[in-house]
């Protein structure tokens, strides 16, 4: 179940992240054909109900990426960016144990950055896939950098739904929604998440 919420929340948020870029008429519908056919692929051959097996961080499939969702809350072209691209690198090869010693090191020359911490929140969430203290603690010293923006809470959500935890990711998004001005460049994105889980969305916020 957990995956393929993951996979319905990252593709409705990357949908959003593509109409807050620009991106219209035929090729936003030739890009969500695709998101759509991967998710169709998924679902015919995915197995979320196997039962574990451990294995080493490094032998590990790659995280589903939340680089579209991302992009569009912290921005391109930052302090951040440069290492979330780098840690997004070993990501995409399985290797979470490398992801978060790279924005660990980040952290130590940019500590109040707080995309940093939302990238570290992120890949202790994807290593443990699980959302854990430490990657609490990473959303927190995120939030309390850049209070009243809404990725520390947004991907807080995220890893709380992914984890099983959906209506506390849930309240996460609405708080964000009922907080936020109606006209958030953003708002989308978020609400495509909420939609995602069969939520609904909180009302705009003045």
């Amino acid at each position: 179940m957990t995956g393929y919420l993951t996979a319905l929340v990252l593709a409705f948020a990357a949908i959003a992240a593509m109409r807050l870029a620009g991106l219209r008429g035929p090729m936003l519908t030739l890009a969500s054909a695709a998101l759509a056919l991967g998710g169709a692929g998924y679902a015919l051959q995915g197995r979320p109900g196997l039962s574990g097996s451990p294995r080493s961080a490094e032998s590990r499939s790659a995280p589903l990426p939340a680089t579209g969702a991302r992009n569009a809350l912290l921005g391109q072209f930052t302090v951040a960016d440069r290492w979330l691209l780098i840690a997004d690198s070993y990501q995409r090869r399985g290797n979470t144990r490398d992801a978060v010693g790279v924005l660990r090191a980040a952290i130590r020359e940019h500590p109040r950055d707080y995309g940093l911490w939302v990238g570290l929140g992120n890949a202790l969430a994807d290593h443990a896939r699980a959302i854990t203290p430490a990657a609490l603690f990473a959303f927190d010293r995120a939030e309390q950098l850049a209070p009243g923006y809404p990725a520390p809470r947004f991907f807080r959500g995220l890893a709380l739904a992914r984890s099983g935890m959906i209506e506390q990711g849930l309240a996460e998004w609405r708080a964000i929604l009922a907080e936020a001005p109606a006209d958030a460049s953003w708002r989308p994105l978020v609400e495509e998440a909420i939609l995602a889980v069969g939520g609904a969305p909180a009302q705009a916020g003045s």
